[in-house]
């Protein structure tokens, strides 16, 4: 359940990427005529981003729930058999740095999705 919640939690920041960062990345690359080309060919593109509120509060209960397992599975001990106790032991490493890397994806696409609306 653990890897499972921090594998959907990847997913669900990776849609706050999508919808906020992609576009500020074509756009300070200076390739917002290949953006406008990839909305022609992808317009759901436009549908998450009008929804992109929704997709922020749903990626924030995927991590609220996987850093709450994360947070749980940390002082259960591994099995005493040793192929099974390494295979345990490499799951919470691997399953630490998928939640981690999808806390800072979350953040970044929520950082373009939400600052620029209180700057102005």
């Amino acid at each position: 359940m653990n890897r499972l919640s921090s594998f959907l939690s990847l997913f669900s920041s990776m849609s706050a990427l999508i919808c906020c960062a992609l576009p500020a990345l074509f756009v300070i690359l200076g390739a917002g005529a290949t953006f406008a080309s990839l909305i022609s060919h992808v317009p759901q593109l436009i549908w998450i981003s009008e929804r992109k509120y929704y997709f922020l509060a749903f990626g924030a209960v995927m991590l609220v729930l996987a850093g709450f397992l994360q947070w749980n599975a940390r002082t259960k001990s591994c099995p005493a058999d040793p192929a099974l106790g390494q295979a345990c032991a490499t799951t919470k490493d691997w399953s630490k740095v998928v939640y981690f890397s999808s806390l800072v994806i979350y953040l970044i696409g929520a950082g373009f999705a939400l600052i620029p609306q209180w700057i102005s």
